[in-house]
This record gives C-alpha cells, sequence and structure tokens, in this order.
C-alpha cells in the first residue's frame, strides 16, 4: 500500500510517560489536604465536646433556692469566665413582715383604690369616657344618675302643678343633658293614673323621647338623664318642650300641662335644679290681645290638612260688630287658598266650630303654614276689618315655641288631632 506524500513527510509526535517528579508532588498535596480535613474536624469535635460537659457541670452546680425568696440564676463558680459572663442575682419578690402589718397594707390600699375610683367617678360624672381600670363597653351608673331626692330643694310654695329638672351644656363632647327627677303638686284626678313624660328639642327631634314615673300620687318620681347631641351654634336657638300625659288603665292619655324653657340664656349655671309650672287648660293666662284654640289634623294617605277653630277667649274687641276668623294657608310667600268663617256676635268669648280643609301634599309640610286672623268688622262694607290678632302655626321655618310644637305635633300623629290654645300676636 502507496503512502501519500504529505503523511510521509511530517514529523511523528511520541507519548513520553509521567515524570516521577511531577507524580510525587501531587501525592504530596493531596496527602496534606486531607490530613488539613481530618485535623479540622477533629477540632471540630473537641470543641464541641468539650462545651457539653462544661453545660453538664453548670447544670449540676445548681444552688438551692428558700421557698420564701425569688428566682435565683445558677452560675458557675469558675474564676477565669469570660468578661461578658456577669453574674447576677434576682432579689427576692416578697420581704418577711409580719402578717398584722401585710393587712394593715392591704386594707390602706383598697382604701386609697377606692377613694380614687370616686374621686375619678365625680371629675368624669355624666360624660362618656372610660377609663383603663373599666371594661370597655360597661355603662356608669353613677354618670347618669340624678340627685338623691333628699337632696333636691323643696318645690316654691303655690299649689301649681310643677315639674323639677336640670339642664346642662358640654362643649367639649357638644352634649346637651336634661335630667327629670320629679313632679309636684299633680291634680287628684291623676294621682292613681300612670304618668308620662314627653321630651322634645325644638326645632329639629320630630320624634319625643319618653320617660316613665316609678310611682303614682301628687309627687311621682323619675330620675331620668336624656342626652341630646347639638352643637354649640344650635344650642341657643333651641327650646326644650316637656310634656306630661296621664295615662289610665284602658290606656286613654290625659294631657296634664307642658313646660316650653328655652334654652338661650338659661345655660350659666349649669346642672342647678329648676322648678317650672306646667302650663294646664285649667288655669289659662290670657295674652295681651287674647287667646284662640285650634286643632290640627293631617292624613298622609288623603294628602288633607283639616283645621278646626273652635273657640277664642279675651279679646280685646272696640264694638258690638261681632267677631270673625280667616284661615289661609301658605307656602313660602305665596297665599294657596284662604277661608274665612261667619261673624259671631254679641259674645264676648266667641265659640266659632270653623272647620277647614287644604290640600297639602306630604313633602310640602315642612315648606308650608297657616296664618289665622281674627277680625271685627267695619261698620262700613267698603272698608277693611280691624285685625284683632295673628296667629301663625308651622315649621321651623315660620313658628318658633308653642306654635312650633304643635306643628310638630300633628306631623308625627297623623290622622289625630291636636288640640291647644295659642296667644294672639299682632301683625307683622
Amino acid at each position: 500500500m502507496a503512502v501519500p506524500e504529505e503523511v510521509r513527510g511530517s514529523p511523528v509526535r511520541r507519548i513520553h510517560p509521567l515524570d516521577p517528579v511531577s507524580l510525587l508532588a501531587v501525592g504530596v498535596s493531596v496527602g496534606l489536604l486531607l490530613l488539613l480535613l481530618l485535623g479540622l474536624i477533629v477540632y471540630y469535635l473537641w470543641r464541641r465536646k468539650k462545651g457539653r460537659s462544661q453545660y453538664e457541670e453548670l447544670l449540676s452546680t445548681g444552688l438551692s433556692v428558700p421557698e420564701s425568696s425569688g428566682p435565683v440564676i445558677p452560675l458557675s463558680q469558675d474564676s477565669l469566665a469570660p468578661p461578658r459572663e456577669i453574674p447576677f442575682t434576682v432579689p427576692p419578690r416578697f420581704t418577711t413582715q409580719d402578717h398584722g402589718d401585710l393587712k394593715n397594707e392591704e386594707e390602706e390600699k383598697d382604701e386609697e383604690m377606692k377613694m380614687e375610683a370616686q374621686r375619678d367617678v365625680l371629675a368624669h360624672r355624666g360624660s362618656l369616657s372610660v377609663r383603663s381600670r373599666y371594661p370597655v363597653g360597661t355603662v356608669l351608673v353613677g354618670l347618669y344618675a340624678g340627685p338623691p331626692l333628699n337632696e333636691v330643694v323643696a318645690p316654691p310654695p303655690g299649689m301649681a302643678a310643677r315639674l323639677c329638672f336640670s339642664v346642662e351644656y358640654r362643649h367639649i363632647s357638644e352634649q346637651l343633658l336634661v335630667s327629670l327627677m320629679r313632679l309636684g303638686n299633680l291634680p287628684p284626678r291623676f294621682h292613681g293614673n300612670v304618668t308620662l313624660v314627653e321630651l322634645r328639642r325644638l326645632p329639629d327631634d320630630r320624634r319625643p323621647r319618653q320617660a316613665k314615673a316609678r310611682g303614682t300620687g301628687p309627687d311621682p318620681e323619675f330620675n331620668d338623664c336624656f342626652v341630646f347631641q347639638v352643637s354649640g351654634v344650635c344650642v341657643p336657638q333651641s327650646t326644650l318642650s316637656v310634656c306630661v300625659l296621664s295615662v289610665e288603665l284602658d290606656g286613654k292619655r290625659h294631657a296634664v300641662g307642658r313646660v316650653l324653657f328655652p334654652l338661650e340664656g338659661e345655660l350659666g349655671q349649669a346642672g342647678r335644679v329648676l322648678w317650672r309650672d306646667l302650663e294646664t287648660e285649667e288655669h289659662p293666662q290670657c295674652s295681651e290681645l287674647g287667646d284662640v284654640q285650634v286643632s290640627l289634623s293631617y292624613s298622609p294617605s288623603l294628602q288633607r290638612l283639616s283645621v278646626l277653630v273652635l273657640k277664642a277667649r279675651g279679646l280685646q274687641r272696640l264694638t258690638d260688630a261681632g267677631v270673625c276668623v280667616q284661615v289661609s294657608l301658605q307656602i313660602h310667600t305665596q297665599v294657596v287658598k284662604m277661608k274665612r268663617s261667619c261673624v259671631v256676635k254679641s259674645q264676648n268669648d266667641p265659640y266659632f266650630h270653623h272647620r277647614v280643609t287644604f290640600k297639602l301634599r306630604s313633602q310640602h309640610l315642612d315648606e308650608a303654614c297657616l296664618r289665622f286672623e281674627l277680625q271685627e268688622p267695619h261698620a262700613v262694607r267698603s272698608e277693611p276689618p280691624a285685625l284683632l290678632g295673628v296667629l301663625v302655626l308651622g315649621p321651623f321655618m315660620y313658628a318658633r315655641g308653642q306654635q312650633l310644637q304643635h306643628w310638630m305635633d300633628m306631623v308625627n300623629t297623623p290622622q289625630e288631632p291636636v288640640e291647644l290654645w295659642h296667644a294672639l300676636g299682632r301683625a307683622t
């Protein structure tokens, strides 16, 4: 077989065996590495074993702890301890004292805690703040309890029915607190009935707050507290209305009287006990121009406002021509409808019994008002009649006090007639 020329002329490479010196160097280095690794393993095991033996020795040399002393941390007695290991002991929890001394200290602590609790209640009387010693969600009865009846001042002299209450306003929490205490000189025919009180803050509250007396007789007791959330700007414009009712066994209610208490200028002495006479129909106090008795009723389903003018008293009549009453329904500044009764002659206290009905939607109850004018016709028919007095019943936009209360009672008790006496005012 012929060999190519290229192969024939090229040099041939020979493989030489490994040098013995190189083999010896590699073996020595590998051996040193193995010895070093073995030494590290042995050193690690030795340190671990030594640490475990020291820990067992530390546990075995524990100190005896007396029964009355506190916990003591056992320490090693080795004087060559590292600087970071600082020996210390926990002082005993209780010191040895006589049983009598311990009992005296416990009694003193209990008395101090009671006194502190009493001071805390007095400092926060009536507020809704809860301290850390009381669980969240509980109510402190002392914050809302009124003063005992034996501490309440005696009622003023007289035989009029009176209401005892107190009013306080707290500017920080914006809360008006009203405490009802008791009634005095209740009429004899109401002694055996249950006494109820309906309380409102005019002009905002539409639904009354109710309180039931805890007893019967001439001086029933209440001791109830009511909290109204109201801003400081609205307080001077508010009036407290308290209506006293007597409920028979069959559920029939009788109005005993009411108290209208304007809050403007009356909150200077917070928490003072107040006595106010109930305004009753038995002892009417006629106004300067006279009074008129009106009954209101509203039906939401029929959207109908029924007005009944019953009678008048104490009118300042100019002639004997007679008296008539004119009733008009007004929405904002527009007169929707007007009706006039017949002229009643030759009576000091005229009896009208004039019934009027108006169509009024429910959404207009806060925008409408009723205007009553008692007029005395002129001898000459072409001349306008003389105006004896004016009465306006309506919401807060038009009325205040008892006139506003009458309108709200009508709205809150639909289809039930609400009858009240009102003082006549001058035309504006």
